[in-house]
């Protein structure tokens, strides 16, 4: 069986960069760079104060408490240009530039002003409350880079360097199919041995969060003719093709033949994971096709970790694949010898800050309830039968 790491790093490198697009930038939270940001000004733009109270002459309040002059007032967008002189002072906001010939900010709280003049109470020092001119970032350097996902915060730094638009990769089209004789519609009541259809909403929702745009297409069952056709149209629509059920080596399990008939070049079937291991990895043309396992919480496992990583490498993100961490195991795991274990975890920060993985208690790859609690998976090396509380362990955490 194929290790983890090495289904990924195929996935990677047979996953082709969809051309990029330009968006506005109201519209580019959650898109990936697709080009480097770089600064049009000095940041900040001017020497800036960062108190409400007195731009000074450091000299000037050396024998303080002194006296000097208020001979304007700096506002934050509407500054004072022009030159302050030695015994002078200018009333200033936090944020307005500092005038030339001031060298340092004393704050209000200890300072008083009465007719036309301001008692410092205290001395200041040469740049004290001061955030000077380019001392974040230099007019030129380079702020985000091509392959970075545009979060709230970047959102702030595109904006203030001027990107009204910007260059991003484009979405993924990405078909979800699920299989099952035993499938009903979610709006149908299930009849005897029949179960409601909940993969295909699992996976449409991950991969919307990916980055994707999601087409469900109809039930396929267990009828192969009826899947090869689904997945040959599929494909002529699609960069990604998702399948759930229909992996594993049973009688009615049809979606290898549906490939193979097909054309498909099948890069890897099974992979060392639980849960998770009768994965397919496939592509048609110049459209990838993962096959995933029927049972709810190894669609989840499988998808994030591979189907996951190929919708974000498409994007140009520059670290497509859930990346791992290290958190304190709460109680005991148990292991697998044959496969790596990729176990849901609740996240949380214990009273020394240090973050903390609780396994949860789940009855196995079709306990769907209790994954809804799952904020993580705790990765649990192959061999290892087990892994005590309080030990490190690696965790994943899955997207939101």
């Amino acid at each position: 069986m194929l290790p983890v790491s090495d289904a990924i790093r195929i996935i990677v490198e047979q996953t082709r960069q969809l051309p990029s697009e330009r968006v506005a930038l109201a519209d580019a939270l959650g898109r990936v760079l697709a080009e480097e940001i770089v600064a049009d000004s000095d940041l900040p733009p001017f020497d800036r104060a960062q108190m409400d109270g007195f731009a000074v002459r450091s000299a000037d309040t050396a024998d303080a408490p002194v006296q000097l002059r208020v001979v304007g007032e700096s506002a934050a967008g509407r500054g004072w240009h022009k030159q302050m002189n030695a015994g002078e002072a200018v009333r200033i906001m936090t944020g307005a530039p500092v005038p030339a010939g001031a060298n340092s900010v004393q704050k209000v709280e200890v300072t008083s002003e009465s007719d036309g003049f301001v008692k410092i109470e205290e001395a200041t020092r040469a740049g004290q409350f001061i955030v000077t001119r380019a001392s974040e970032v230099r007019s030129g350097e380079t702020v985000l880079k091509r392959g970075e996902t545009i979060n709230s915060a970047r959102m702030a730094a595109l904006a203030s360097f001027g990107y009204a638009n910007v260059s991003v990769g484009a979405h993924p089209r990405v078909a979800v199919i699920a299989t099952g004789t035993e499938l009903v519609r979610v709006e149908e009541r299930p009849g005897a041995d029949q179960i409601r259809d909940s993969n295909s909403y699992s996976i449409g929702a991950y991969a919307e969060v990916a980055g994707a745009t999601v087409e469900r297409l109809p039930l396929a069952g267990d009828d192969p003719e009826i899947l090869e056709r689904e997945i040959k149209d599929a494909v002529t629509r699609s960069d990604v093709v998702v399948l759930s059920g229909g992996v594993s080596m049973g009688v009615y399990d049809f979606t290898k033949t549906a490939l193979r008939l097909l054309g498909a070049k099948v890069f890897f079937e099974r992979v060392s994971l639980r849960p998770g291991k009768p994965t397919v990895f496939a592509r048609l043309g110049d459209t990838l096709v993962f096959g995933l396992p029927g049972n709810p919480v190894s669609v989840s496992v499988t998808f994030n970790l591979f189907a996951r990583t190929a919708i974000r490498a498409m994007q140009g993100d520059a670290h497509p694949a859930l990346l791992e961490e290290r958190a304190v195991l709460t109680r005991n795991v148990k292991g697998s010898v044959e496969r790596a274990s990729y176990l849901p975890a609740a996240l949380s920060t214990n009273e020394e800050g240090r973050l903390q993985a609780e396994p949860l208690k789940w009855g196995g790859s079709s306990d769907f309830v209790s994954f809804t609690q799952a904020t993580a998976l705790i990765i649990v090396p192959e061999g290892m039968r087990s892994v005590e509380a309080d030990e490190v362990v690696k965790i994943v955490r899955l997207p939101e």
